[in-house]
């Protein structure tokens, strides 16, 4: 049995079961649990499943983890964050562009400008590489392409050669308990070394976002200069946040 159909089997045994152990899922799938461990692994960083001690347990709703599925999501809410985002870029600036759907959609805001971009993503590459006034940076390394970009240890060590104004980032989970969290290990690593190595971070997230957690926590709220995300943030959600030090800005 290969992976794909192990992943289809592992996925409809917790759709029946909500969560099960390595040990219960190595018995119905009859592999061995050192299998089972690496498949969970690998279908938890897709954000199919969340990883538990021992096991893992389903997800009620499993996240869009391709670039293009995710970049039509709430897409006129995205423009509008990424607008306002967009207006904090000066002209001389360096910056770093994440990887994120929302983060992409600053670039036909950006087009005016006179900077330089340092990023992971190939269609923000794609957006902005016939623009004369933008000079771009393309990290380097392993290139993950449901999500168009590029991760791993080589693109982390890319990251650190350089210092930007401004990073603007995305995030699969925010909360004032847990800070930033992801769904994969792969962007958390790449997101981490933006906010290390930039004066200024700026936190582009939707509503639906906000006090929701993920998988991995990389980062405390501390880290983060400017949260913008849209009026359909909780009010209850945002003022704890800022209760922590965070500001939060509402575009459009």
């Amino acid at each position: 049995m290969n992976f794909q159909e192990r992943k289809k089997k592992i996925l409809a045994a917790l759709d029946d079961a909500e969560s099960l152990t390595v040990f219960e899922l190595a018995e119905i799938l009859d592999a061995s649990p050192a299998t089972i461990r690496r498949d969970l692994g690998d279908i938890a960083e897709e954000g199919l499943l969340l990883r538990t001690h021992g096991g893992a347990m389903k997800i009620e709703n499993p996240i869009l983890t391709g670039f293009s599925e995710k970049s039509g999501v709430n897409s006129p809410v995205k423009e509008r964050i990424a607008e306002r985002a967009a207006s904090y870029v000066q002209d001389g600036d360096i910056i770093f562009l994440d990887c994120g759907s929302t983060v992409f959609q600053m670039c036909r805001f950006l087009k005016k400008k006179s900077i330089r971009v340092i990023t992971n993503s190939l269609p923000v590459l794609a957006e902005l590489i016939d623009v004369a006034s933008i000079q771009i940076n393309l990290i380097g390394g392993e290139l993950n392409k449901a999500r168009k970009a590029v991760h791993g240890d080589k693109a982390v060590q890319h990251i650190n050669g350089y210092h930007a104004n401004k990073a603007f980032i995305g995030v699969d989970g925010l909360s004032a308990e847990n800070g930033l969290t992801a769904h994969s290990e792969h962007e958390s690593t790449i997101t981490t070394a933006f906010i290390r190595n930039a004066g200024q971070v700026m936190l582009l997230c939707d509503a639906t976002k906000i006090g929701r957690d993920s998988y991995v926590k990389f980062a405390e709220l501390s880290a983060i200069h400017t949260l913008i995300t849209d009026a359909g943030a909780d009010a209850a959600k945002t003022t704890a946040l800022q209760q922590n030090g965070l500001h939060v800005e509402i575009a459009g």
